[in-house]
């Protein structure tokens, strides 16, 4: 039996629709592990990718976490939920690291109210601040054009 998985090249990765494979290459720590955990991310519910992608979190290094923290991103976006399991990585790696994009895209698509209390706090935080800069720029913006304007008349 052939998989439709290449292992040796990562082709058809993305596709990863079976946890098994996915828990074998975690056992033998293979070269592209992390593209098999997207795959499963966008292909199965959180409750069956979570365990895998923790374990992925184990076993990488350095760079290589960006894709477990790439399929947790995922998981936010097309299910609009994560495992408490996968908040407490988010919470663990933090802000300022590789978890970056994935807490942002967990405030953009999970509801406010299955977020923690630890990522409502950062929502407001968030939603507070581009309120206040977005108020802050209108005024500028308006300036800009006031002055854009005048030098278009001035040519004329």
């Amino acid at each position: 039996m052939t998989s439709r998985w290449d292992w040796e090249t990562g082709k058809g990765l993305l596709g990863m629709d079976d946890p098994a494979e996915v828990d074998a290459a975690l056992d033998r720590n293979d070269d592209h592990l992390g593209a098999a955990v997207i795959g499963l991310a966008l292909n199965c519910p959180p409750e069956v990718v979570s365990p895998r992608i923790i374990r992925a979190l184990e076993l990488l290094p350095g760079r290589g976490r960006d894709f477990p923290f790439t399929a947790i991103a995922h998981l936010a976006r097309l299910d609009g939920r994560l495992t408490p399991e996968l908040y407490d990585a988010l919470r663990a790696e933090g802000l300022g690291s590789a978890a970056d994009h994935a807490i942002d895209d967990t405030l953009t698509f999970v509801p406010f109210r299955d977020l923690p209390l630890w990522l409502k706090r950062r929502w407001v935080y968030v939603t507070v601040r581009e309120t206040l800069l977005r108020w802050w720029l209108l005024p500028l913006e308006t300036v800009g054009e006031a002055w854009r304007a005048m030098r278009e008349r001035r040519r004329t």
